[in-house]
């Protein structure tokens, strides 16, 4: 379940390419990302019928994303908030609390950039929330760039009170980006055990609050603008994890939302690292990413004959694609591939249906 050099570096390598001309009409106002602590990508294959399984039909989503090592919390949450490996942001275990390697790169707040701290500075004013029960999520978030962060206290007691806390607070704010992360069923699974029936009633419970989470966007009139990310940050092995099995390190990860394919299943590889740049790309913003980039940036003449040829895009199965000066097609393909904008609002995005 983690900081100042600043992006002008990233924007000089990157932006070595004609401009892409694309319509940002179908850019999301709104991101919610739901976190399931120790959910298992088996659990999703050892069970059917069940209310995760009524996400999986309306999202695009991949059974095979990969946990970093140590298959642990404070480690993958970090990768994934901040969209790079645990040797490059130097969070390195279960629980850390600050880097055990000097982080590659660090902001204004002495932490490494994540998708908290990028969008804060690419909009000053945006509301931007943290919800949690596992006290170490306050750690890995950059605190100082988000709007509000809160802590459900006692939650084995008091099982609904963070999606209460959700709840309230989408309703309140209409937040650009909330993220939502419970700590079950890892609790259950350290208790009870992994692939369990106790396990998978947990599931059950935690699906009725994804449900109530996302009725919650439509109470506050925000819906029909709002991306949905569903993901984990490692599995686990009957009472722990931690270690290098796939039962560990296979985790689910579920978009939905406006523009975004239903029951459409990745077939790409994907690791944590992998989760951060969807949240930026729907923002247009710029990703800082470090030797875990893709070449898909690239939109010269040669790059396009190489990568984009005629017809690949419904081979690919992208989620977005966009036109270049010329007119010619290209296809991001998933997973998510940096989708660059220049501060002056030259490159836009347009998410595909």
């Amino acid at each position: 379940m983690k900081r100042s050099i600043t992006t002008t570096l990233f924007l000089t390598t990157l932006l070595l390419s004609i401009p892409l001309v694309c319509t940002r009409a179908q850019q999301c106002e709104h991101l919610v990302f739901i976190g399931l602590d120790g959910w298992g990508s088996y659990s999703l294959e050892h069970s059917s019928g069940t209310a995760l399984h009524t996400w999986l039909r309306q999202s695009t989503y991949t059974l095979e994303k990969r946990s970093v090592l140590p298959s642990s919390s404070a480690v993958n949450w970090a990768t994934m908030f901040m969209g790079a490996s645990p040797e490059i942001h130097g969070y390195t275990e279960w629980g850390s609390q600050t880097p055990e390697i000097p982080s590659r790169e660090i902001n204004r707040h002495g932490i490494f950039p994540s998708v908290f701290s990028i969008l804060r500075e690419a909009e000053p004013e945006a509301e931007i929330g943290c919800l949690y029960e596992w006290d170490g999520i306050k750690y890995l978030i950059d605190t100082l760039s988000v709007s509000y962060h809160a802590l459900a206290a006692d939650y084995t007691r008091h099982p609904a009170r963070l999606c209460e806390m959700a709840e309230q607070y989408i309703l309140a704010k209409k937040p650009r980006l909330t993220a939502v992360i419970f700590d079950n069923p890892d609790h259950i699974g350290h208790t009870e055990g992994h692939d369990t029936p106790a396990y998978y009633a947990k599931l059950e419970e935690l699906a009725t609050y994804v449900d109530r989470i996302v009725e919650a966007t439509r109470a506050a009139g925000i819906h029909d603008e709002t991306i949905f990310i569903l993901t984990s940050d490692h599995g686990g092995i009957e009472k722990g994890h931690g270690g290098k099995t796939l039962q560990e390190l296979r985790t689910p990860f579920l978009i939905w939302g406006k523009g975004v394919k239903a029951s459409y299943q990745l077939s790409e590889n994907m690791a944590q690292y992998d989760v951060a740049p969807p949240w930026r790309s729907y923002w247009g913003s710029l990703l800082h990413r470090y030797g875990q980039e893709k070449p898909w940036q690239n939109s010269s003449s040669e790059t396009e004959r190489k990568y984009f040829p005629e017809n690949q895009e419904r081979k690919m199965g992208c989620i977005y694609s966009c036109r270049n000066a010329k007119g010619a097609a290209i296809c991001l393909p998933a997973p998510f591939t940096d989708l660059i904008q220049e501060i002056s609002g030259v490159y836009q995005i347009t998410i595909k249906n």
